[in-house]
């Protein structure tokens, strides 16, 4: 039987919300965002389009996050109280005390307003709002998902990474292999390889901390636009992996295969 939220979660008046469906801005996800840093998943709720309405018009603001790993789930972000507008392109707000203990564990389930929009009135959606699950700890991203499956982006990496989550880790200091970073907004790509004693995961932290990896064309994208290039653009995909015990000569010999296969040399970003 389905639970409603109401039932857990009171909001008192509704008309002193605005429900936040956070949602793919272009760039990023705010799931990945939430897991990557919560002060970041914050500034979502403040910001504000120069000149444009004051959507989050109420005084405080209910968060939900899309949880794109299952149709029509959102988890709970928080509550904010807007403190301050300004027409200048900020809101500013303060996490509530007010039912912390669900925020990134609360799993409530809705199709989403299916229009344009981000702020929505909480007396036509909240009634609908059903509880889905209640997550046993707060959610810190994806599962690993086998290493044929990792084709992510940089910026759901990136979390991933810098939470040094031990699925992820375990999986990746386990292999040696090679990878293919590729650029959506051309369709260019770079193969790389991992080998020595530390895996792959020890080759992807330096992309995830410089953004290039020290490899000449990623820096001089890198250089020129900043980090934000490589969260917006990037993916990253496991071509093969092999085990630790492989001798080095194996990976770097493959990895030349698919530098010729992709033709990267030619059309991507290597140069060697």
């Amino acid at each position: 039987m389905d639970i409603a939220l109401s039932k857990i979660i009171r909001l008192e008046p509704l008309s002193d919300y605005k429900i936040h469906f956070a949602v793919w801005n272009g760039h990023e996800h705010p799931l990945d965002v939430f897991v990557r840093d919560r002060d970041e998943w914050e500034g979502w709720n403040e910001w504000r389009l120069p000149g444009r309405p004051d959507v989050f018009n109420r005084k405080y603001i209910f968060s939900l996050i899309q949880y794109y790993h299952r149709p029509a789930s959102w988890l709970f972000g928080g509550i904010f109280e807007v403190l301050t507008r300004s027409n200048a392109g900020s809101y500013t707000v303060r996490l509530s005390d007010s039912f912390q203990e669900y925020i990134g564990r609360l799993l409530v389930s809705h199709p989403g307003p299916g229009v344009r929009g981000r702020s929505f009135l909480p007396e036509t959606y909240f009634d609908q709002l059903k509880v889905s699950q209640l997550l046993e700890k707060l959610y810190q991203g994806e599962a690993f998902c086998g290493y044929e499956d990792i084709a992510h982006p940089f910026s759901q990496l990136e979390s991933i990474i810098h939470q040094a989550k031990p699925d992820w880790k375990s999986a990746l200091e386990s292999v040696k292999g090679v990878y293919v970073i590729s650029d959506k907004s051309n369709g260019k790509m770079y193969v790389g390889s991992a080998y020595g004693g530390a895996g792959i995961w020890s080759r992807w932290c330096r992309y995830i901390g410089t953004a290039h990896g020290w490899s000449d064309e990623l820096m001089s994208i890198i250089k020129r636009n900043g980090i934000e290039y490589a969260r917006q653009k990037f993916r990253l995909s496991v071509l093969e992996f092999r085990p630790l015990k492989t001798d080095d000569a194996v990976i770097i010999e493959r990895e030349q295969y698919w530098k010729r296969v992709l033709q990267t040399r030619e059309f991507g970003y290597n140069k060697n």
